[in-house]
């Protein structure tokens, strides 16, 4: 394997790759696990792994795949992006998009007592693309990828607060208040710090 990997390549054998890196089965597919989660590679049963041909497009997510277990340093990530996010939306979110983000937020109300995080995870994609920036926006979504890593570590979840973070960033944005966006988000993304660090 000369390291000089392209879209379409085909990686080598699970035990070609173990014995190239010296490490074991469990390790070695936890991490093809995390370069399948942040869509690198596809693992497929009878074709092996192979590189994604959109992986040229976003090396950001080739960085992001070496820091996938080092859960603080995602959320802090995460946490500098949507924050700038959230400014630049505050200026160019349409009223479509706006629909979109009261859409998920009573959509998290009619689903309360189940599993919502796919809703959570929607309503910031909304606002990321609503930001217009492709750059950041590819940044951010592949975070949002990695955040279903840690989203396994919130053993509860409180429909309340998530509703009320999400209508009060979503109310900013419908005034075009940087200041309350902002505030608005870094209370929320605190709050999901907080509470998946506390579960470490």
């Amino acid at each position: 394997m000369s390291g000089q990997l392209k879209p379409g390549d085909r990686l080598p054998s699970e035990f070609e790759l173990m014995e190239q890196f010296a490490v074991s089965r469990p390790v070695l597919r936890e991490s093809l696990s995390a370069l399948e989660t942040l869509e690198i590679v596809t693992r497929k049963p009878r074709d092996g792994t192979i590189i994604n041909d959109k992986i040229s497009s976003s090396p950001f997510k080739a960085m992001l795949a070496l820091s996938i277990n080092d859960v603080p340093a995602i959320i802090e990530a995460r946490m500098v992006l949507e924050l700038g996010l959230v400014t630049m939306a505050c200026e160019k979110i349409t009223d479509e998009e706006l629909e979109r983000l009261k859409r998920t937020i009573d959509l998290i109300e009619e689903n309360r007592d189940k599993d919502y995080g796919y809703l959570d995870q929607e309503f910031h994609r909304i606002i990321a693309e609503a930001a217009e920036n492709p750059v950041v926006e590819g940044m951010i979504v592949a975070l949002l990828i990695a955040h279903k890593k840690t989203d396994s570590l919130i053993t509860y979840r409180d429909p309340d607060l998530t509703i009320e973070h999400h209508l009060a960033i979503y109310l900013a944005l419908k005034q075009r208040d940087h200041i309350a966006a902002y505030n608005a988000m870094y209370k929320h993304l605190s709050f999901v710090r907080s509470k998946i660090l506390g579960k470490l």
